[in-house]
């Protein structure tokens, strides 16, 4: 028997949205990760894209378990000495609540190439509108 390996032709690719409304963050992202990289279907390889587009809407309406709200700390750097920027979930939740879910995310899909494609597939939007209903996304539930 031999073994088989999806060509880029024979991959169908979905639309999903997720709603994060009251989700815990965690949890939420181990999903989309997981369809991102498409390890919910039955012709996933390791070494091709076959994942889906993912839709997330109201990140601003995460939450974290536990003192995560107050403890838990984002980093940056400038580029320049001593340039370390450093911002609590709270912060970063009412000025950049995209990026608390894009990084979660982010951080369970391969640190590659191949990474970055699927990366490229997700899409979050802080409140209840996207611009993708033409994409006649499914909606899935968090967790």
């Amino acid at each position: 028997m031999k073994t088989f390996v999806p060509k880029k032709t024979e991959i169908d690719r979905k639309w999903y949205v997720v709603d994060l409304k009251g989700a815990v963050l965690g949890r939420s992202a181990v999903k989309i990760a997981r369809i991102l990289r498409g390890k919910h279907k039955p012709i996933f390889t390791p070494h091709i894209d076959c994942g889906d587009h993912v839709i997330v809407i109201n990140a601003r309406h995460t939450v974290v378990t536990g003192r995560k709200a107050s403890s838990k700390k984002y980093y940056r750097h400038t580029g320049y000495p001593g340039g370390i920027r450093e911002r609590s979930f709270r912060q970063m939740q009412e000025k950049f609540p995209e990026r608390i879910v894009e990084q979660a995310i982010r951080g369970m899909i391969p640190h590659n190439r191949l990474g970055r494609q699927m990366y490229k597939k997700l899409h979050v939007y802080a409140d209840d509108y996207h611009p993708h209903q033409a994409q006649k996304p499914e909606a899935i539930k968090p967790v």
